[in-house]
């Protein structure tokens, strides 16, 4: 660990760490990042559903999906954020980054498969928001109302799906920079 000796960082070994000072002054805790993650996650649903009753920007099942996956990217940042034990903490955001990665994947598949069918019937997407039962349980939030091909609307000239990939890439970059970060410490 690092003490601190008349303003000066440094190690058990007494050498210099003010590289270190410096990284911790940049970041923000652990805690906080995973709660900016969880606000942006659930941030992001709250825009899909008013864009879609406010706007008319109906949802196909890739959509959806990604709606179910943010939530859980969410969920499992305020989990993290609010356990007492740091090393709990590192493996909900690394399972959180796992997770973010699959939304990523979800993205992508709608931004250059998904998109380009007229029809996205009975895909991936349906059969999981089926299997979980999430249709009949909120289905203003995961009903899809629209193609794939209908769904695909651009925000600020970005398609929808770019927007959602890039939450999904910072998402799971916290999730995996976090650990690395507590891990980078203890060898400085």
């Amino acid at each position: 660990g690092a003490n601190t000796v008349g303003g000066v960082r440094g190690n058990r070994t007494g050498r210099r760490t003010r590289g270190l000072e410096v990284l911790e002054d940049l970041l923000i805790s652990p805690r906080r990042q995973l709660v900016l993650v969880a606000a942006l996650a659930h941030g992001a649903v709250a825009a899909a559903v008013v864009s879609q009753f406010q706007f008319n920007m109906q949802p196909c099942p890739w959509c959806t999906l990604q709606r179910f996956i943010f939530l859980v990217v969410g969920m499992l940042a305020l989990l993290g954020a609010a356990l007492p034990s740091p090393k709990l903490r590192r493996w909900l955001a690394v399972l959180m980054a796992l997770v973010a990665l699959c939304g990523a994947s979800a993205a992508l598949w709608l931004q250059f498969v998904a998109s380009a069918s007229t029809s996205c019937k009975l895909t991936l997407a349906d059969k999981i928001m089926a299997g979980l039962g999430l249709f009949e349980m909120a289905p203003d939030l995961f009903v899809p109302t629209a193609s794939c091909a209908d769904a695909a609307v651009n925000l600020l000239g970005i398609p929808y799906a770019l927007w959602s990939l890039a939450l999904f890439l910072f998402c799971a970059l916290i999730g995996m920079v976090m650990p690395a970060g507590v891990v980078l410490s203890s060898l400085l």
